[in-house]
C-alpha cells in the first residue's frame, strides 16, 4: 500500500498561498513530502497521528491544520 501512496499530491490553501504535498515515503511513525510554496520546494519529515481509522500529520503555526494521507490523490 505504501508505494500506491508514492508521490500522490495534496493541494491546501493556507489563507495566502496554495501548498502543494507531494508523498516521498510514508513509514509506520513519520512522513517525508516535498512541500511546494512560492516557487520553492522543500522536503521535510513530519510525525503521524492517528484519529480513528485515518492517519494525518499537522501542518501550520502550532500544527493547526491537520492534513489526512487519504485526501492525497493521484496527478
Amino acid at each position: 500500500m505504501r508505494n500506491k501512496l508514492y508521490l500522490k499530491e495534496f493541494q491546501f490553501f493556507d489563507g495566502e498561498d496554495t501548498v502543494v504535498f507531494n508523498i516521498v515515503a510514508l513509514d509506520d511513525d513519520k512522513i517525508t513530502v516535498a512541500v511546494t510554496k512560492c516557487g520553492k520546494i522543500v522536503v521535510t519529515d513530519y510525525e503521524l497521528h492517528g484519529d480513528g481509522n485515518r492517519l494525518y500529520f499537522e501542518y501550520g503555526v502550532a500544527g493547526n491544520e491537520h492534513i489526512y494521507i487519504d485526501d492525497f490523490e493521484e496527478v
